[in-house]
């Protein structure tokens, strides 16, 4: 089997090799990609041909160390030891070729220290970062014409900060956070330097940067470009639809997640499922589950959904450190969201429950919360009780650690909760109790730690105006739906969803039915064009309301 396509991205070292220059290519590609597990193999590679070579050792210790999606504070003690104690070995031997390098490459490699200092770790290692910042910023200013010192100098600054670059309730950079230098940075990159709008790295972090941004949007070119250079990165391949869901292109986020689809099952096929990049894969099958559910497309999302649960082995779960259960098990119940947007109501309490409890726990809540909402919604109230005490159960027995990525499981299901409670209530006849729950709800979803897709599939938002509606309460229904189309400017921008096919129907049928003509046209207009996407017919905001199911 030849070795992955990964475009044409290089950078010169100081080797006489040819197999170690093309190794190290292939490692720096997969730093910049996020595959730091397969960057540190081809690293090894090079350095199998040419143990001489100073960057290849580098290149070890680079990628042995914390990144943006898994920082120092999130690995358990034992991965801390164990990345530290990798990343301190190999910088030691780098210095130890460093002689025979060149002068950046020397300066690159005498970074290092900042960022290690030594090979046990301490209780808190943001020192250390900030330490290599530091040190970053002044060989970038030496070398500014040099892109990869920029890009490992912007990572540097986001690594002090990581997902939390920006205060999304005011729109504007997080205090400590050094966004407006990375910003900078990076842009003027792009503005000044054409080769830079061929380096996955720069363009990578620039979308990173961006999407938590008031105005992700800046950043559709830079992913545009992102998405054609590493062709079996299935993480970049993926990366620009982190733009592309803020800025309501739904197709856009289902056609190129497939597409990275397709890269991961290759990359599946060569190494297995054991290994950190299978967090990477999920995040794709999540990704097309989200977008397809916000066209209202029930084939991919289902697919993808149920792929993710296959290729995601019990042994994988099990693994202690790094503890992958505590990562991966909340992608799993993603399902259950599938099921309750598309109103599967039959095949959602007819489901079997996950045979292992403890270790699927977030699975097992998630299975009673969906459960529960079905027999609500199916006026099932004594069935629905049961499985609102057992969800309840299940909940409590969820350990703070699991997370799905930026969120944890407990803030998760909290909003279930309200979720859940609402639905009950509604379908006892206790509106006002039962629309008092979902405001929480929405209140909870709003409040999530930012994360892409957002932690909770269907915005609440969906199930609180299809109620609304149900009931008559026109007023409110049209506030709810113009906020989470970004209307009326109220929501932080992560909040916001636009152009989504189920929240235009709500808003039209509330113009509709108090008759206006002027505004109705409009979004039927916007509405059409949604719906000509749509697998399934478009009744209700959410299938909660009987009527539309």
């Amino acid at each position: 089997m030849t070795y992955y396509e990964l475009g044409t991205y290089s950078r010169t070292i100081t080797t006489t090799s040819p197999e170690a220059q093309l190794w190290f290519d292939r490692g720096l590609i997969w730093v910049y990609a996020f595959n730091h597990e397969e960057a540190i193999k081809c690293f090894r590679k090079a350095l199998e041909h040419d143990p001489d070579c100073a960057m290849a050792h580098w290149g070890v210790a680079y990628a042995s160390g914390p990144n943006y999606n898994l920082p120092w504070e999130l690995l358990d003690p034992s991965g801390q030891t164990n990345a530290l104690s990798v990343s301190f070995d190999a910088t030691k031997n780098a210095l130890a070729c460093a002689p025979k390098a060149t002068p950046i490459e020397q300066a690159l490699i005498r970074a290092l220290p900042a960022r290690y200092p030594q090979r046990d770790p301490i209780e808190d290692m943001s020192g250390w970062n900030k330490a290599f910042t530091r040190t970053m910023r002044g060989l970038f200013e030496k070398h500014r014409d040099d892109l990869d010192v920029r890009c490992v100098f912007v990572e540097a600054i986001m690594n002090e900060t990581p997902w939390q670059m920006w205060n999304l309730e005011t729109g504007k950079p997080a205090d400590g956070a050094g966004t407006e230098e990375a910003m900078a940075v990076l842009e003027q990159a792009f503005e000044m330097i054409a080769a830079s709008w061929d380096h996955p790295g720069l363009l990578h972090l620039y979308v990173h940067l961006m999407e938590m941004s008031p105005f992700p949007q800046r950043a559709l070119r830079a992913g545009d470009r992102l998405r054609e250079l590493v062709p079996d990165s299935g993480h970049l391949v993926h990366m620009p639809t982190h733009i592309d869901v803020l800025c309501g292109h739904y197709h856009d986020v289902v056609v190129y997640n497939q597409k990275a689809v397709v890269a991961d099952r290759k990359f599946l096929e060569r190494e297995g499922p054991m290994n950190i990049y299978s967090m990477y894969r999920n995040h794709d099958y999540h990704f097309v589950v989200y977008g397809a559910m916000f066209l209202g497309q029930y084939t991919p999302a289902l697919q993808a959904a149920q792929e993710l649960i296959d290729t995601t082995p019990e042994e994988l779960l099990r693994i202690p450190s790094p503890p992958m259960a505590d990562f991966i098990e909340a992608f799993l119940p993603m399902k259950q969201h599938v099921l309750i947007r598309f109103g599967k109501w039959r095949e959602i309490v007819a489901q079997d429950l996950p045979r292992d409890p403890e270790l699927y726990c977030s699975t097992t809540a998630m299975m009673f919360y969906a459960k529960g909402v079905a027999h609500s919604v199916l006026g099932e109230i004594a069935e629905a009780e049961k499985a609102r005490t057992a969800f309840r159960a299940a909940r409590a027995r969820v350990p703070e650690s699991r997370r799905v990525h930026n969120n944890t499981v407990v803030d998760l299901l909290a909003i279930a909760e309200e979720m859940l409670s609402g639905e009950l209530e509604y379908r006892r006849g206790n509106f006002d109790l039962g629309f008092a729950h979902l405001r929480r709800a929405v209140q909870f979803d709003d409040a999530l730690p930012y994360d892409e897709p957002w932690g909770w599939m269907q915005p609440a938002r969906h199930a609180l105006g299809a109620l609304l509606l149900e009931q008559g309460h026109l007023e409110e229904a049209e506030s709810v739906y113009r906020s989470d189309l970004g209307y009326d400017g109220k929501l932080r921008r992560a909040c916001q969803h636009p152009e989504n096919v189920w929240s235009l129907h709500g808003l039209h049928e509330c113009l509709r039915r108090r008759g206006d003509t002027v505004e109705a046209p409009l979004i039927k207009a916007r509405l059409d064009l949604a719906q000509a996407r749509a697998e399934v017919p478009i009744r209700a905001s959410c299938l909660c309301r009987r009527e539309a199911a």
